[in-house]
């Protein structure tokens, strides 16, 4: 809403503007390319590198592209209960590289979540395979770090100890664990929130800390399953511009589901456009700079 040439704010909740969203996106794009850089020795370009490559012959094994860390390859599964069928996924095939944040868009009961839950080992598939770091993990557990559709706190865990959820069953020393969380709290705006419980929380709040305590799980891959889908608007914007901030500063691998195709412009790497029941890939999409 704007009067004269001022724009009116109601608070860092606002829903951004498509320029806010236009150079959120380039800001991330940027630091991704910032990031390629300062991994190659100054003076170096792609095309340096390209011609030693030529020059020097066939590359060692220390050259080879590492693994992505997550692959998985013509996932389907079918549900049967009393003699029906209701087939879910059909399929199914993608890819999430090392740092890479991808997004599934799809309609409602498709099998978005389905696919989460064979991928985290919680359901077998029909068909298919499951690698990750080019190791077949169809059907194992605690492989990925994983967020729900809610917080899902314990309301008789503090926030603090809620966050060292992860660490805690890793078996690090509660005293450690609680101190790294410390950190970590004052780093995503819950300093001073520690002791408080769960129902002490907004819905925001909550889903940070349940954000963080996936983050501090020990695993690769990160998993969100509609993190944002029961917030505000408002709180939402806010939520997406917060955990594009934390995803830059970690580089975890991320697979995210959403139906909000602004929400997945903004935060991706690549997006896969799912179809209706049976799920398959109908469009694979890398999102441009």
């Amino acid at each position: 809403m704007r009067k004269g040439s001022d724009q009116v704010r109601t608070g860092s909740g606002d829903m951004p503007t498509p320029d806010e969203r236009r150079n959120a996106m380039h800001d991330k794009k940027q630091r991704n390319a910032g990031h390629d850089e300062a991994a190659r020795p100054a003076g170096r370009t792609n095309a340096d590198s390209r011609g030693e490559a030529e020059a020097n012959g066939p590359t060692d094994a220390r050259d080879v592209p590492a693994a992505p860390a997550l692959q998985v390859d013509g996932i389907t599964k079918t549900f049967t209960e009393r003699r029906r069928s209701l087939p879910v996924l059909n399929g199914v095939s993608l890819t999430v590289r090392r740092g890479e944040f991808v997004s599934i868009i799809g309609p409602s009961g498709c099998g978005k979540s389905t696919l989460l839950h064979i991928i985290g080992g919680l359901a077998q598939p029909d068909s298919g395979t499951v690698r990750m770091n080019g190791m077949d993990v169809t059907g194992q557990k605690g492989h990925i770090s994983y967020m729900p559709q809610q917080p899902a706190l314990f309301p008789w865990r503090s926030v603090a100890d809620n966050v060292i959820l992860a660490r805690e069953v890793a078996g690090m020393p509660i005293r450690e664990a609680r101190a790294e969380a410390r950190r970590w709290l004052a780093k995503v705006g819950l300093a001073g929130f520690e002791d408080a419980y769960p129902h002490m929380l907004s819905g925001g709040m909550q889903q940070r800390a349940a954000f963080l305590r996936a983050l501090l799980g020990p695993q690769e891959l990160m998993c969100l399953d509609e993190p944002f889908s029961a917030l505000d608007a408002l709180t939402r914007a806010d939520m997406q511009r917060w955990l594009l901030d934390m995803w830059e500063e970690t580089r975890r691998s991320v697979l995210f589901i959403t139906h909000n195709i602004e929400e997945a412009l903004l935060l991706s790497d690549t997006i896969y456009v799912f179809s209706s029941r049976p799920a398959s890939v109908l469009h694979r999409i890398e999102v441009p700079v």
